[in-house]
């Protein structure tokens, strides 16, 4: 098999695989044997790369950075829809368009309307060629490197297809994701996002299509347009976008009167809870393509269709009082305690009063009755006060002034909505909410030890800060609550193991504000030991690559409290890995120390990532994107033209693959 013929074998193979996975659901090799194919494709399209293909499935992870969106006119305009919300009107529907047609028998597709950011893609001779938002339905922002990360959306079709045509659908985010999404926000004391539609349009716009494609975004496609479709009805394209390798919903069903549509909507709003995403109504379309023809369209939108909106689900009930919850950045969180209540299948509790701003925006007093409703379908949140059934004597609310567990007196800062409580060592919620972090999978990840048993030991005065953990015993352990021998063991053995925990996962741990996995790997890639982090300045921590002002002034901070420096010290003696630990390079050199480079298009001699490897083995540094702290740009073929002009434009300098040869000798 030639070259070419293999190159071309991996990428259908990887596509199938792809489509397998995560569009039927059905994956057909394990992650591993997936990342070694695509290991292989990547490294023969690097040593061959006359065959570059923009839709080859190596794209798929990003790394272009779109600085501007071009604005790109439609060539369908994306109409909106009119909204229905009871059965009256969409009878009244019926009606108009049954004049207009001439009481011919009709049929509808009925399909759920997913609450997402629209998209429409356009596919020329089987390949994805470009993807413009909504916009104003008459023009949109090319977001096409973006939707390429999004593994759900084909790059190549399957089968028989016209030669161009365009695709509509929704870019949605699962509760899935977007749950795991909020709670690694919440781990490093980030607020989280507020629904998954506002994060999944929120995405599309990101600059950087590498953090696009560590989102889990899927998108759902409904409707195709175009000439020469080899298909006459709405539900017939459906399945004809299906059989192309298109996310088409199986939830669509095809109607034969208005009483069966009314079927379909009565079972949804029941069943819509159980669905992955969010869903607010129901589209009923006429089904025959013909027909839509002949109906066209109002000003703003198709006659053939419409959306029926579901009511967000809204009940009642009283608000019984007002407590406040503290979170390991000493965060506030006022909660409001309900008198329980049945909505949208759980029984509610308890919902988020946000901050003191919301709280008299709302003017929620304790014995109000509230309404409630599931904020995105997930979130139970007051939206209103029945101001009807207040007692005439009952108080304003006045949020607390000091901490509900130490008592200290809380603080806000200027431009932030949370209060916090400043009591960083002696406000028990913020101890025991660190020590679990420290603990936790992505950090320590310590076996035999859990939030629970961590909260035991700080009651129970075995523990204070997270170094306390290395001195724990199996006989100071095994006299608490459902402590046996063995899992006092397993704790001990657990916490010693965890020294072999490498630097970055350390510093992570650490639970500095605002340092996440990623900027955990960035400092301690470029400062190497906890030392030189401490000992950095302000501006030497914001001239680090993609470290801000808000992230280094949280680094400097923690470095600040004498407590802080005394429990690294500690840890430093039990032998918890405080430097990072690099392989042994002998052609290392420090050629390159201080200086600062950006690798763009495809090259003869190195992979890309070889050749970002020998800058970093001859101490250069390798940037994500060209900005004024850039001191060199390495050009291969096809060198991206945003980036030639950004360099152009800051006058950076641009060197060949083999200049960069001669630099390190």
């Amino acid at each position: 098999m030639d070259i070419q013929t293999l190159i071309q074998s991996l990428r259908e193979e990887l596509n199938q695989h792809n489509y397998s996975y995560y569009v039927l659901d059905t994956p057909t090799i394990t992650d591993f044997e997936f990342d070694q194919k695509l290991k292989q494709l990547q490294e023969l399209e690097a040593q061959y790369p006359e065959f570059f293909d923009e839709n080859s499935p190596t794209q798929r992870v990003g790394g272009t950075v779109t600085k501007n969106f071009n604005t790109v006119v439609h060539d369908y305009r994306m109409y909106s829809l009119d909204n229905s919300y009871s059965k009256e009107d969409l009878t009244d529907w019926e009606n108009r368009i049954q004049k207009a047609l001439g009481n011919v028998p009709l049929q509808y597709t009925c399909e759920l309307k997913y609450d997402g950011a629209s998209i429409s893609i356009t596919y020329e001779h089987g390949k994805l060629k470009r993807a413009v938002t909504r916009g104003d339905g008459f023009q949109g922002d090319d977001v096409t490197t973006n939707i390429k990360t999004i593994k759900s959306i084909p790059l190549q079709l399957k089968g028989v297809y016209p030669d161009k045509f365009d695709i509509r659908g929704e870019i949605i985010l699962p509760f899935e994701g977007f749950n795991k999404m909020n709670q690694e926000l919440i781990e490093i004391g980030e607020t989280p996002y507020s629904n998954p539609r506002n994060t999944a349009s929120g995405s599309l716009k990101l600059q950087d299509s590498s953090e696009v494609a560590k989102r889990p975004l899927e998108c759902l496609l409904y409707f195709i347009v175009g000439n020469n479709l080899n298909f006459s009805t709405q539900f017939d394209g459906l399945e004809t976008a299906r059989k192309w390798g298109f996310k088409v919903p199986k939830e669509a069903k095809l109607a034969n009167s208005i009483e069966e549509v009314f079927e379909y909507i009565n079972y949804w709003d029941i069943h819509r809870h159980n669905l992955p995403y969010e869903t607010d109504g129901v589209v009923i379309k006429v089904n025959n393509l013909h027909q839509q023809d002949e109906l066209g369209y109002t000003a703003k939108a198709p006659r053939w269709a419409i959306a029926y909106k579901f009511k967000a689900e809204q009940v009642s009930t009283e608000l019984n009082s007002i407590s406040y919850q503290v979170g390991r950045t000493g965060s506030i969180t006022p909660v409001a305690n309900l008198k329980p209540v049945q909505l949208a299948g759980t029984i509610v509790k308890r919902a988020s009063l946000h901050n003191a701003d919301q709280i008299e925006k709302l003017d929620i007093r304790v014995n109000d009755t509230v309404f409630v409703e599931k904020g995105g379908e997930i979130i139970p949140k007051i939206i209103g006060v029945d101001f009807t059934k207040r007692n005439p004597h009952s108080n304003k609310t006045e949020y607390i002034t000091h901490c509900p567990e130490c008592n200290t007196e809380l603080v806000r800062i200027p431009g932030e909505a949370n209060h916090y409580c400043p009591n960083f060592y002696g406000c028990p919620p913020q101890i025991i909410g660190r020590i679990q972090h420290f603990i936790s999978r992505k950090a320590m990840d310590i076996e035999g030890l859990g939030g629970e048993t961590v909260a035991l030991l700080f009651n129970n005065n075995l523990v204070k800060d997270y170094s306390d953990l290395y001195e724990l015993t199996v006989e100071q352990i095994l006299p608490l609550e459902r402590m046996a021998q063995k899992s006092a063991e397993n704790l001990v053995n657990g916490v010693q193991k965890s020294k072999e925990i490498p630097f970055e996962r350390v510093l992570y741990a650490l639970g500095i504000r605002y340092v996440g996995e990623t900027v955990a790997k960035k400092l301690a890639k470029h400062y190497k030991n906890i030392d030189s982090i401490k000992n950095a300045s302000l501006l030497d921590l914001i001239l680090v690559d993609e470290i801000g002002e808000k992230i280094a002034q949280s680094v400097t901070e923690f470095f600040e409290n004498q407590e802080n420096v005394k429990i690294i010290e500690r840890l430093k003696q039990f032998g918890v890995q405080l430097e990072l630990v690099e392989k042994f390079n002998p052609n290392a050199t420090n050629k390159l120390d201080g200086k600062t480079f950006v690798v763009s298009g495809v090259f003869e001699k190195f992979s890309r990532d070889d050749l970002k490897k020998a800058i970093e083995d001859n101490g250069g540094k390798v940037g994500s994107s060209i900005s004024a702290k850039t001191d060199f740009v390495v050009a291969g073929e096809n060198m991206g033209p945003a980036k030639l002009e950004k360099a152009n434009q800051l006058k950076v300098s641009i060197i060949s693959e083999n200049d960069f040869i001669e630099m390190i000798g």
